[in-house]
């Protein structure tokens, strides 16, 4: 099963022939080829960085700037993809449980929704477009257009699909209806300026409470109920230019670090195409196979031992679950506990170094990296115990029939053949850590390492599936970084209307001291969490929260974990988290699996993060 449903397709397609099924099929080459070959462009651009760099010592200054432009590129070429395949990230799980007949309506209303925010940034798009061409980039020495171009082409070539989708429904009523409801809802809150405008703050709840929370239950695409509260509040209750909506989203996609997720993405798909995958897992099994519930414990570990190399928590993810998923669903674990417990392993290991998130708070507050760093790794490892316990509780009377205990040759001999998948991490970890390679870099040395240990070691190599697996890539990452980008382009908006200087003012006024403090920051950055994607919170709450926990006596460095780990509990906890659709996107399980089995993990993380809290030595005893 895909991690979404196709809106309208699922329900009622039409059996479409001529001049639209060959559109249809065209507009699928004309991206899906493009973005493939912006993939693989990736993976020799950075890869020649770093060989360049390192090994001949002389750097190609152009490398990382390429990189950037063919970046946005991909992400965008990518998100069409994704809603041509219905690839886009939804929650469903109201939805799916209507009547047929109203179910249909609501899928055509997710497309029909999309389509209206698609049309509404087509022209401001275009102005951003035209406004980067008087703009040159330093090592090229080319107008910046050429990367700007990007959006208003993907933003077209989602439209265009759109149409086909609506097209293919068969239903004029239908469409018609949805189509008229979106354009009524529109045209109510353009009329409704004048009153909107005189609400101030209360226009927050509204967009982005009530729209985003109506959007995301009726089962629209979470970056695009996003988009639409941002683009309709900028748009009617503010006198900003909505080309500021595109210029933050093209900040969030195409930020450089988050050019980890495609490229570890792909490794992750190399990894299982070559057998490394298989390797590893008949190890790690031989190891913890005989003890019930023993691949989850090695999930929770994996993702421990990992978490940080990209300097993405999504990238992080796609390394390790086409590694462990298959096979522990031939194990017979349910795919809701899969994506719930992949979920939550991503918010427990947030304070694990090298985080970016940590290197962000010490950016901005002047904390030290390495004491941040020092400090991140037992909370989460408090956070883990907490869900290693839920794991052996839902495990607890699963059947070993079957499953003998491996002996000390049949562990040494799975251990000798896994070696060199079992080396990758490590290779990652140094090159990193020696200065080899950027976290961004990083991926690109894993790729050419599995390509290698294919060829030559495993001898598995199925060059059929490169060109799939390329798309899949391009289709993935495009999803989750158009969610980025939507939310990057929500947290500016949440700051020009004075939010954080109002919540900042609110908390440092509450009575009870350092306790309660820490107790409200706690549910805040939840909240927060589950809004804001990680990096953009911090850089606008940081240098205001920070200094009232120091006047309170709170240790700047505990305050911090409890601040992160808080923030990844709200980013992974659905209906919101975006973190826990990017685990779906990931993992390719529909949001609404997961709904039910993850809200054991996250309880199990919230106690955890109230141990943490309470104890300010999980964050401070090791630090001189």
């Amino acid at each position: 099963m895909q991690h979404t449903a196709h809106p309208a397709t699922d329900v009622n397609p039409l059996r479409v022939g001529g001049a639209l099924s060959v559109i249809d099929r065209w507009l699928g080459v004309l991206v899906e080829v493009p973005a493939a070959l912006l993939v693989l462009a990736e993976v020799i651009v950075l890869l020649t960085g770093v060989v360049f760099r390192y090994l001949l010592h002389r750097p190609v200054i152009w490398s990382d700037e390429l990189a950037s432009i063919l970046f946005l590129w991909l992400a965008m070429l990518g998100a069409v993809v994704a809603f041509r395949r219905g690839e886009h990230m939804r929650m469903t799980a109201l939805v799916s449980g209507l009547s047929p007949s109203r179910r249909a309506f609501f899928e055509v209303v997710a497309v029909a929704a999309a389509l209206a925010f698609l049309v509404m940034m087509l022209w401001p798009s275009y102005e951003y477009f035209v406004d980067e061409a008087f703009i040159t980039t330093p090592a090229l020495e080319i107008p910046n257009s050429w990367r700007a171009g990007a959006l208003p082409v993907g933003i077209a070539l989602m439209i265009a699909t759109a149409l086909i989708r609506l097209a293919q429904v068969g239903n004029v009523k239908l469409v018609a209806t949805a189509l008229a409801g979106i354009a009524a809802i529109c045209a109510v809150l353009w009329g409704l300026q004048p009153v909107l405008k005189g609400l101030g703050n209360l226009n927050l709840v509204i967009f982005f409470v009530v729209i985003v929370a109506g959007t995301v239950l009726a089962g629209v695409p979470i970056a695009f109920c996003f988009g639409l509260a941002t683009f309709g509040y900028l748009a009617v209750a503010t006198p900003m230019p909505l080309t500021v909506v595109v210029s933050r989203m093209d900040e969030g996609m195409s930020h450089l670090i988050l050019l980890a997720v495609p490229l570890f993405v792909f490794l992750g798909l190399l990894i299982e195409m070559t057998g490394m995958a298989r390797a590893m897992v008949r190890f790690l099994a031989s190891l913890l196979g005989h003890v019930r519930g023993g691949l989850s414990y090695v999930l929770v570990g994996a993702m421990y031992l990992v978490s940080g190399i990209s300097g993405s928590k999504a990238a992080d993810m796609a390394a390790i679950a086409p590694v462990l998923f298959p096979e522990m669903e031939k194990r017979g674990a349910k795919r809701g506990d899969l994506v719930a417990l992949l979920s939550a392993t991503g918010a427990q290991t947030e304070t694990v170094p090298p985080s970016i998130v940590l290197i962000t708070i010490g950016s901005v507050t002047g904390l030290s990296i390495s004491a941040l760093f020092i400090g991140g790794l037992m909370p989460a490892i408090v956070l883990g115990v907490g869900l290693c316990m839920v794991v052996w509780w839902r495990h607890r009377g699963e059947s070993l029939e079957g499953i003998k205990r491996a002996s000390f040759a049949e562990i040494g001999k799975t251990l000798v053949i896994a070696l060199p998948a079992i080396a990758l991490p490590f290779i990652i970890r140094a090159a990193v850590i020696e200065g080899v390679a950027t976290a961004t870099e990083v991926s690109t040395i894993g790729i050419a390492y599995a390509v290698v240990m294919g060829l030559l070691v495993y001898r598995q190599f199925d060059w059929r599936r490169l060109r799939p697996m390329l798309v899949d890539t391009a289709s993935l990452s495009g999803a989750i970084l158009l969610i980025i980008g939507a939310a990057t382009a929500m947290a500016w908006a949440l700051t020009q209307s004075g939010f954080s200087n109002a919540l900042a003012d609110f908390m440092g006024s509450l009575p009870g001291g350092a306790w309660t403090f820490l107790a409200v920051s706690v549910l805040a950055f939840i909240v927060l969490g589950s809004l804001l994607e990680g990096i953009p919170a911090i850089v606008l709450f940081g240098p205001l929260m920070f200094p009232i926990a120091h006047k309170l006596g709170i240790n700047d460095i505990h305050y911090a974990m409890v601040v992160v780990l808080s923030m990844g509990l709200g980013l992974f906890a659905p209906p919101f988290g975006v973190g826990y659709y990017a685990a779906c996107a990931i993992s390719r399980i529909h949001p609404d699996e997961g709904m039910k089995p993850i809200i054991g993990y996250m309880l199990a993380l919230f106690v955890g993060l109230i141990v943490v809290t309470a104890i300010p030595w999980f964050s401070t005893g090791f630090l001189k």
